[in-house]
């Protein structure tokens, strides 16, 4: 007996049409994932303690997140190793978009040139979502060096020779600039590592150490009450808690890296769905320019740099040989 041939729903056909018109033209049509995306509460996992920057912005953010997803965020506070057991974590986590790290560019990009070994792979193991905030910081003296600008300290040191730099930890940046800037003026700067920036500052108020880096949040009283002298600042652009106080490369230091900044940024698993990526970005541009956002990430000393998945990984491409190369001259190593 003859059947007859099943007949495909009008509806049906349509989405089949359109799916083989979108396949023809090369659109990539959303994953099932990406159109039921968030179906359940977001988990921030921020690499550092509680109560630090990083740990602040994760939750004002997350709180902004909250409310448009109709989802909860809840932070989780994972730290140790310089921020790779929290962002490991991330890495092995399934990738669904519902796990996401919010982290300092240390466990993204510099940890990398400076351990051994590590337990995952930040190029291959994580996708960039989004570069948050530029984390710019402060070049500071004591006020007893007679200098006001970048290029006189450079003329300082190198004329002195045996000054000491504090830093907050061997690899950070306040030690690999200080390093760099002791070899490039030949200057023999002696490098004294702190357990934070609180005692840094303390010893430089103290005139135990001459010259350090710090943040803007952990500086600013110090330097409102002239106990210790602002030179410059990294980056780019002048930071809006410090609006008077130049960038090095305006002083015309245009050696790239005292203009290359740290960042806080947000990743995810590797094989996140480029539509679940794409969606949390647009979010956190959204959310970085909202005025109260915006004015909270200024008055921490950042700036707010919320981007594409594609610019957050243009910037990161262009920043990674300053910082392997500033990782290699310094000899660091850590275990």
């Amino acid at each position: 007996m003859h059947l007859p041939m099943p007949t495909t729903p009008a509806r049906t056909r349509r989405d089949i049409l359109a799916a083989g018109t979108a396949l023809a033209a090369g659109i990539h049509l959303p994953s099932a994932l990406a159109q039921s995306y968030p179906s359940g509460p977001i988990r921030f996992v921020v690499p550092y303690p509680a109560g630090g920057a990083t740990d602040i912005l994760a939750r004002l953010i997350g709180e902004k997140l909250s409310t448009r997803f109709r989802q909860p965020v809840l932070i989780e506070n994972k730290s140790g190793a310089s921020g790779m057991i929290g962002t490991d974590a991330v890495a092995k986590a399934a990738p669904d978009g519902h796990t996401l790290a919010i982290t300092l560019s240390a466990s993204l990009l510099t940890n990398q040139f400076l351990f051994e070994k590590m337990p995952y792979n930040p190029q291959r193991d994580l996708v960039l979502v989004s570069q948050l905030v530029s984390s710019p910081i402060v070049l500071v003296v004591h006020p007893s060096v007679p200098v006001q600008t970048g290029p006189e300290l450079l003329k300082h040191v190198a004329a002195k020779r045996n000054l000491s730099y504090g830093s907050w930890g061997v690899g950070s940046y306040p030690h690999l600039a200080g390093n760099h800037m002791s070899l490039t003026q030949k200057a023999d700067l002696v490098h004294s590592p702190y357990k934070g920036e609180a005692p840094m500052l303390q010893d430089l108020i103290g005139g135990q150490i001459q010259m350090a880096y710090a943040s803007a949040l952990s500086a600013k009283a110090h330097l409102d009450a002239g106990r210790i002298k602002a030179i410059g600042v990294t980056g780019t652009q002048r930071m809006a808690v410090l609006p008077n106080v130049r960038t090095l490369l305006e002083q015309g230091m245009k050696d790239e890296v005292y203009s290359v900044a740290g960042f806080i940024g947000m990743a995810a698993p590797a094989k996140t769905p480029k539509e679940v990526v794409l969606r949390l970005a647009q979010q956190m541009e959204a959310i970085c320019s909202l005025p109260e956002v915006a004015s909270r990430i200024d008055a921490m000393g950042f700036t707010a740099s919320a981007s594409t998945p594609q610019a957050f990984a243009t910037s990161y491409k262009r920043d990674l040989p300053v910082w392997e190369r500033l990782v290699k001259q310094s000899g660091a190593k850590l275990e």
